[in-house]
Formats: C-alpha cells, structure tokens, sequence
C-alpha cells in the first residue's frame, strides 16, 4: 500500500471544515474531493464548502446518490477511504463502497449508546456521567456498523453541551481524524462490533422535549436545562408566556413545586422536587438572552409567583 492515501472528505459545518482543515494541515495524504449538502437558498454558504474552494479543492453537492452519474463521478477520484464527519445526506451502499477502503463515519456517542441526530443532548438530559465519540462503519441502518475507534470522556455534574460537545468532544473528535486514516494506513483497522442488546436511540430533541416540569425532582430538570443548552433550550411560561431558561444551578431547599422562592442578584430561585434551581439567563419571548435578575424586574415578578403553569 502507498503510504500516502487518496481521501474524499465528506461533512457539513464547522466540524466538517476542521477535519478537513486538521487533515490539509498535516499533509500526510491527499484530499482528492470534497462532498457537502446543497446550498439552501436564503442560508449561507457552508464552512466547509467555503474553506474547500480557499484551498482550491473541488466541491461536489448531489442531494443523494441514486443517480448513476453522481456515483460514477465518486468514482473519478480513485479515492483510497471516505470520511463521514457531521453528515445529514443518506449516503447509500454503493456510495460509501465506492472509495478502494470503502468509507469511515464519525458520531458524538459512545455506540451503540444515543444513536440519532441528538446524541450530545441526550447523555446529559438523562444524567449520564460520561460520553465521548465513535468512528465507525457505516451502513443503511442509523449508526449501527460496527466501531473503528472510541474515545471517551466524563459528563461533569454542570457540564451544558457547550462544554460537553465544544470544549471536550469536538477538539478531541478533529484531531482523531488523523489516528483515524492511520489505522486504515495500517492495513488492519479494527472492527468493533456494537452490542445491540446496549442500544439506544433517540429522536430529535427539540422543544416538545425541553418544556421544564417543576413537579420532577430538582437533579432531572437540573440536567434537562444542561442538556438542551445552548439548543433546543429549555422552557417554561410565565402567566402563559414562554420563558427559555439557559445557564442555572442547582440549590438545596423545600417549598412547594414550581413556585418562585427567592429573587436576587444572582438570579431566580424556583422551587423542585427535592430542591431548587437558581436560574441564572433567560430569554422571554421575543427578546434576547438577559441575566434572570433583569428579567425579574422588569417582569415584576415576586416570591410566591408560579412559572410553568
């Protein structure tokens, strides 16, 4: 095998553009061609497109691959290995089997745990006390081949996804791209196969998933306004306004369920099951993101007043 590998790097976004970046960077391969989504029209222009035709590399856009033309143009490249890092395309068999080594992807879960397309959301929301990521093989069922490479790392007790997913995962995720085509290089890259009877999958989490119950206890809502922070955001309503809550801590304390306790400088000290949670940021309805105490004066709010209901 030639030491130098001939690499289609396929993503979207930021980290997509980063692991192409980390890859041009090192210099040890070939990046031959760069796969993206289509442009979306009133949306700009992805990073990695962006970046890929800075350096002059060509740029390809198919919706999907059912047409033959799209697949024998994958083919053109002769590449040696494809890497999937952040892809929403459904790549299909004889796409992902069209690089000499086939293809590689990348997910941000310790498989077969949180398959789906929220699996930095999830660990969190359901109190997990570590995550990381998976390089795997890619196959028509979601996130199911088997596993190249995983790397784990501790949920902390106030971990958001920020610091989750950007601070720990994603930096560690970029540079594994290049242990990645290493052991391809190798000539025997391990295949891990994922224990189904461990499997999980989630859905989407969006905002049906992130309205706070005040009524759970005080760890469960602590971990879903960490969990969906910075997006989808946690919520609530104050006299039937929508309320997302954003950076909070937990508190001890007791009181009745869903009632406000104390009002500060600090923040809004809303009463659980089993504690309290000071919020800290907010962002009403229409209006940018505010530090919970100005939201409190100039919601007029009081102690005794009722969020959620």
């Amino acid at each position: 095998m030639s030491d130098k590998m001939r690499l289609i790097v396929m993503g979207q976004q930021a980290f997509g553009k980063d692991v192409l970046a980390r890859l041009l960077d090192e210099g040890r391969d070939e990046v031959v061609a760069v796969y993206c989504e289509p442009d979306r029209e009133g949306k700009p222009v992805d990073p990695i497109k962006e970046f890929a035709l800075e350096k002059g590399l060509p740029v390809y856009q198919p919706a999907h691959f059912r047409d033959q033309a799209d697949l024998d143009q994958l083919a053109e490249h002769k590449a040696d290995l494809m890497i999937m890092a952040f892809v929403n395309v459904f790549v299909p068999e004889a796409a992902r089997d069209t690089p000499r080594m086939g293809s590689i992807c990348f997910h941000p879960s310790l498989l077969p745990l949180h398959r789906g397309p929220s699996a930095v959301n999830w660990p969190i929301i359901m109190g997990r006390k570590e995550s990381g990521f998976s390089w795997f093989y890619p196959s028509d069922g979601l996130d199911e081949g088997d596993v190249l490479l995983m790397w784990k790392c501790p949920i902390g007790p106030d971990d958001t996804v920020i610091d989750l997913y950007f601070k720990k995962i994603y930096p560690a995720a970029v540079d594994s791209a290049l242990e990645v085509v290493d052991l391809y290089r190798s000539g025997n890259p391990p295949h891990i196969e994922q224990d189904e009877s461990q499997a999980t999958y989630e859905r989407r989490c969006t905002r049906r998933h992130a309205r706070i119950d005040w009524n759970k206890p005080v760890g469960q809502v602590y971990d879903l306004i960490r969990g969906t922070n910075p997006s989808p955001g946690a919520w609530t309503t104050l006299n039937g306004d929508e309320v997302q809550v954003f950076d909070a801590a937990r508190q001890p304390g007791d009181g009745v369920s869903g009632k406000i306790v104390e009002i500060g400088e600090d923040g809004v000290s809303v009463q659980c099951v089993g504690g309290r949670i000071l919020i800290k940021r907010v962002r009403p309805a229409g209006e940018g993101k505010i530090a919970a105490s100005e939201w409190a004066a100039s919601a007029n709010l009081a102690t005794g007043v009722e969020l959620g209901s």
